[in-house]
């Protein structure tokens, strides 16, 4: 008998919205989560969009670096918007609900774009590998059109994958109350709710994480290994301090983000608990990220720079 079969059987029907009850216990602090949740977003949204347009404005930064960083602005903007609007809204009504396909795709949108950022930073570390360890190749080896494949190739990688996985987790047959204990459609809450034995799927997801988290994550740990060492032979203590500077930033990036994904999606299945889940998405969908646009500011002395020659240019000079 099939797992559909067995459940309609016994009376249960299938769930046609889901239910958020990550903030039931917090129901007099809602509205202070509002505020402090609706300035992160502002702030985070606002800050990429200025690291985006300063990019754009100032040809000195027209540069693999940051042509790599203006990608991960632009998805870092989808990423949040993908989860906290919603959240927010939640957190003012009663109804906290949202129909099967609503958390489908929201959660094929959060998957691809994890995924993608995963790719991202890789390919970031890539481009300071060959900076460093290359730098009288480095125009050559990373053209614009090898940036652009890179790039492509990141978020090619997050679209076919998680669109694969969150299908099939979406032909799985859903029942019972439908609390999902989480404020968004993140993959483990959801497959929780499933009606049928889900080992196999989760142990498939187990797999995939392995894969698709730990892959950019051991090219980036080889990439620096390389990277530390060509630092290190250089004689002067300036350039040693010049090349550790372009990198830092990425690095405090790379050990925020991939530190609360490898907790989050590889650990055992015993050691999930709804409190945990929340605080360790919480760090990963609004507080890590919205750190980003501060460490790529005030770590970086091009984008500084950059950002006080726009901030301070005279009109009436430019006029006349």
């Amino acid at each position: 008998m099939s797992g559909s079969e067995s459940m309609m059987n016994g009376n249960q029907s299938l769930c046609t919205k889901f239910t958020f009850v990550a903030f039931s216990s917090l129901a007099q602090l809602q509205p202070v989560l509002f505020i402090v949740f609706s300035i992160v977003y502002i702030f985070r949204v606002g800050g990429n969009l200025i690291i985006i347009c300063l990019i754009w404005v100032t040809p000195s930064l027209h540069t693999p670096m940051y042509f790599f960083l203006v990608n991960l602005s632009f998805l870092e903007m989808c990423y949040i918007t993908s989860v906290v609007p919603q959240m927010l809204v939640h957190l003012l009504v009663e109804n906290k609900t949202i129909t099967v396909g609503g958390c489908a795709a929201q959660m094929y949108v959060f998957a691809i774009l994890g995924l993608t950022e995963c790719c991202l930073l890789a390919a970031m570390a890539y481009d300071r590998f060959m900076a460093i360890c290359y730098p009288l190749h480095y125009t050559l080896l990373m053209s614009p059109p090898v940036c652009l494949k890179l790039a492509a190739a990141s978020w090619i990688t997050g679209m076919v994958v998680e669109s694969t996985q969150v299908t099939w987790i979406f032909t799985l047959p859903f029942c019972g109350t439908g609390k999902i204990e989480h404020f968004f459609c993140d993959i483990m809450p959801v497959v929780k709710l499933a009606c049928v034995n889900t080992s196999h799927n989760e142990r498939v997801l187990f797999v995939l994480s392995m894969i698709f988290i730990m892959g950019p994550c051991l090219l980036i740990l080889c990439s620096y290994m390389r990277i530390l060492v060509t630092i290190l032979r250089i004689p002067s203590a300036a350039g040693r301090r010049k090349a550790f500077s372009t990198c830092s930033s990425h690095v405090l990036v790379v050990s925020l983000f991939f530190g609360t994904a490898l907790f989050t999606y590889l650990q055992p299945k015993n050691s999930h608990t709804p409190d945990t889940d929340k605080a360790t998405a919480l760090m990963y969908t609004v507080v890590t990220p919205a750190l980003n646009p501060v460490i790529y500011t005030l770590r970086n002395k091009e984008v500084k720079e950059a950002f006080h020659r726009v901030t301070h240019k005279n009109p009436l000079r430019q006029m006349a």
